[in-house]
């Protein structure tokens, strides 16, 4: 590059220090778009191999545009001579106040990261029927997966079916309690309890 600035005329050196930038932030945008397409596609192939719903991946679509569209930012800036000890500085600025908002809504983003969990790792499904047990001895939550969203997985009442008698579980309890799941529909208490009363009936009988 010096070795060509010697060669050129001063009108043209005025342009080379306007292209050369000019260059480098346009092939700096087109890294950037070719990157996000790459991630979008990314995203929607997992979507589609683990059935993640609409609103898990526009989320983190969103999430990683932004991402994309902030190391972008700094990198035009530092291609138009902005000092890199104010870009450390704005960084460091934005990273605070990003962890303070994170810390802040971490139950909401646990939720959030339990969901994209839950449809990976698929500990239960639509239609499951489900139980979150305190302990593996303690009964607690039980019913039919009706809805998986960002925030809740919600339950209808196996005991009252068609009541509209529904359980709305944090998603991130899911992951801290014993998850008892049946592959198919879990035995009525009154069915397990029906046939203790003959016998009991037949042993009270003289």
């Amino acid at each position: 590059m010096h070795h060509l600035r010697t060669r050129l005329p001063d009108w043209a050196l005025e342009w080379l220090d306007v292209l050369v930038p000019l260059f480098q932030i346009l092939l700096i945008l087109l890294l950037a778009y070719v990157l996000y397409r790459l991630v979008k596609r990314l995203v929607r192939r997992m979507a589609l191999r683990y059935n993640w719903p609409i609103e898990l991946t526009v989320p983190l679509t969103s999430t990683v545009r932004w991402i994309i569209i902030a190391a972008t930012t700094l990198a035009v800036l530092e291609r138009l001579g902005v000092s890199a000890t104010v870009l450390w500085t704005g960084f460091s600025s934005f990273a605070a106040v990003g962890a303070v908002a994170f810390f802040a809504a971490w139950s909401v983003l646990s939720n959030f990261f339990c969901a994209l969990l839950i449809f990976t790792v698929r500990p239960f499904r639509l239609g499951d029927y489900i139980e979150l047990l305190d302990t593996a001895e303690k009964p607690g939550a039980k019913g039919r997966v009706i809805d998986i969203n960002m925030l809740y997985t919600t339950l209808e009442e196996f005991e009252a079916p068609g009541t509209g008698n529904r359980i709305q579980i944090p998603n991130a309890l899911v992951f801290q309690r014993v998850v008892r799941r049946w592959h198919g529909v879990p035995p009525s208490p009154l069915a397990t309890a029906a046939p203790e009363t003959p016998a009991a009936a037949e042993t009270s009988t003289p």
